[in-house]
């Protein structure tokens, strides 16, 4: 572990401009600097840099965070080598806390070090496996694009990890999927006798595997369970290694296997991901529409691939935006995306690419395909089937034109299809402003915390007595008060902050209103009136709360003298 001091120490020395401009050219612009974000695509700079603040915040996909957490998203570095990059720069040693004891240190270890130690154990197996390396060359895999997404090899051994981890026994490897319990007690290696894919979040940690048998055998291939480090539905496998290239090329394909990724990397498309096991969810159209203007989906053309496809299309509806373009390609005959680059080569596999269908011409073709719209009747189940898909798409224009379509071979003027979709007008808000008059009860401790984290020495101020801390807000304030109490955070370091609640239960609470905070600056009289605007709703809250308990107690007929009096004094203060 790197101690929090150093960490303190790093960042005060550090200059996120200076940082961010080794990477990206920056352009001042009043106090802060600003350039088009390098994590998606864009025409108008959105991604701003503070000196003062040492945060960059990008106001079109929300990326966010010091100069420590800009390292590892852009270089696709884990914690631990994002801090040594920064400090190696400085020339400041990074010192380690060693624990006296090896086998304590591993139990207490978090479940990612053990993921990066399996992962480590995998690739070195795979230099002792003449079979692996044998089955990877036969896939035209180089060494190189074997260690660039850290391909290893799971041995042909019931309890091979036994080898790095002394506490074999420990419920953390069954936590993190590395090992299987069966109903017996006995415990066993999830992955054996396979080629192993580490799948990388998007901080370069290793959060789950997948592995591919070698030759004949099922299932083909094998993948993490989901674990408290691994939802396969938000990870995209590749991310990290394709991240440049496809901020270089606007534009992400989207394949189905991991083999897919690296044979295409291999062959010189390095602008690839894969989704994990499963069709490409909402929260992957999320991302990926964040991260290109362009993306293309790259289906096997079998009734598997189409129906990927036609989900693929679904789950991209919510999340289209004019000016974005989603595209399916299913590639001719029975060849997967890997196989066809290795037989045709990358000039015709791009080409395949550019001629990939629209979004918007696919979700017409497969309706029409689906239903006879030569009848009636046909007609009908056309638009009943088209109904749900476009109440879902999010681009305005972008619906308007498929509505005209679809009215059309439904013989239908776009009003009346309109009107039997109910279809209202779409409105583009880019940001809601909060409510800052009056929050809701069950959002005081997030509104307030808030106004805390714009200024952490409010935190000193707060009535601990009054926060409900069973909620993720009110346990991050007293977090808060706690660390101003031991002088731990400085005014005004929003990286800072960031960094102090790294890895803590109120980091992911803390990103988000920090993310906040950086699109609705306010007024910062406003802000100290909503502070106490505040406080006095959480002792009207406390006195309410107190008066309900004794008044069922009241209704319950064991109200006591001195309780009822107390009640009639709760009464009086409520009324004044």
């Amino acid at each position: 572990m790197i101690p929090e001091s150093f960490i303190q120490e790093l960042l005060a020395r550090v200059d996120i401009v200076d940082v961010v401009e080794r990477y990206v050219q920056l352009k001042k612009a009043g106090a802060n600097y600003q350039a088009c974000c390098p994590f998606h695509s864009e025409k108008t700079p959105s991604f701003t840099v503070s000196p003062a603040k040492q945060f960059y915040h990008c106001f079109g996909c929300g990326a966010h965070g010091s100069a420590i957490g800009f390292v590892m998203q852009y270089a696709g570095l884990g914690f631990v080598e994002a801090v040594e990059e920064l400090a190696n720069h400085l020339g400041m040693p990074v010192p380690r806390e060693v624990s006296a004891r090896t086998q304590q240190k591993s139990q207490q270890a978090p479940l990612t070090e053990r993921m990066a130690r399996a992962a480590r154990f995998y690739k070195d197996q795979l230099k002792t496996s003449p079979k692996a390396i044998d089955y990877l060359k036969g896939r035209g895999l180089t060494g190189e694009i074997a260690a660039r997404y850290g391909l290893g090899y799971a041995p042909d051994d019931w309890q091979g990890l036994q080898r790095v981890f002394d506490d074999y026994d420990s419920q953390a490897l069954v936590e993190c999927g590395l090992v299987i319990v069966n109903e017996q007690g006995r415990r066993y290696d999830r992955f054996r006798d396979r080629v192993m894919f580490p799948i990388l979040d998007q901080r370069g940690n290793v959060i789950g595997f997948g592995g591919r048998v070698l030759g004949q055998g099922e299932p083909k291939y094998l993948n993490s369970p989901e674990t408290p480090l691994f939802e396969k539905g938000r990870e995209l496998y590749g991310l990290p290694q394709a991240r440049k290239e496809i901020h270089n090329q606007d534009t992400v394909i989207v394949v189905e296997g991991y083999m897919d990724v690296v044979g295409l990397a291999q062959n010189g498309v390095e602008n690839v991901v894969a989704t994990l096991g499963t069709a490409a969810t909402s929260a992957n159209m999320q991302r990926l529409v964040k991260l290109a203007n362009r993306v293309v989906f790259c289906f096997d053309r079998d009734a598997a691939g189409d129906r990927a496809a036609w989900r693929a299309m679904e789950n991209s509806l919510e999340h289209l935006a004019d000016g974005k373009s989603v595209e399916i390609l299913q590639l001719e005959g029975r060849q997967d995306p890997d196989e066809y680059v290795r037989e045709h080569g990358k000039d015709a596999f791009l080409q395949e690419t550019r001629n990939a269908t629209r979004l918007s011409d696919f979700l017409v073709r497969e309706l029409a395909r689906r239903n006879n719209t030569s009848t009636a009747e046909g007609r009908a189940k056309f638009v009943s089937e088209a109904k749900p898909l476009l109440q879902k798409i999010a681009a305005p224009v972008l619906r308007v034109q498929i509505v005209k379509e679809i009215a059309a071979r439904a013989q239908l003027s776009q009003a009346e299809l309109e009107n039997q979709c109910g279809l209202k007008p779409l409105a583009r808000a880019r940001y809601a402003p909060p409510n800052r008059l009056r929050p809701a009860p069950n959002a005081l401790e997030r509104t307030l915390l808030l106004t805390v984290l714009r200024r952490p020495e409010r935190a000193l101020r707060l009535p601990h007595e009054l926060i409900d801390r069973d909620n993720a807000e009110g346990a991050a304030l007293m977090a808060v008060a706690a660390a101003m109490e031991h002088a731990e955070l400085p005014t005004g370091n929003l990286g800072l902050l960031l960094e102090h609640f790294r890895g803590s239960p109120h980091e992911e609470i803390v990103s988000l209103l920090v993310r906040q905070l950086e699109e609705d600056a306010g007024n910062e009289g406003e802000e100290e009136e909503l502070f106490m605007d505040i406080l006095e709703r959480l002792r009207a809250r406390a006195l309410t709360r107190e008066i309900d308990e004794l008044n069922a107690k009241a209704r319950a007929g064991t109200l006591s003298a001195e309780e009822r009096q107390k009640l009639a004094l709760l009464f009086a203060r409520k009324r004044a």
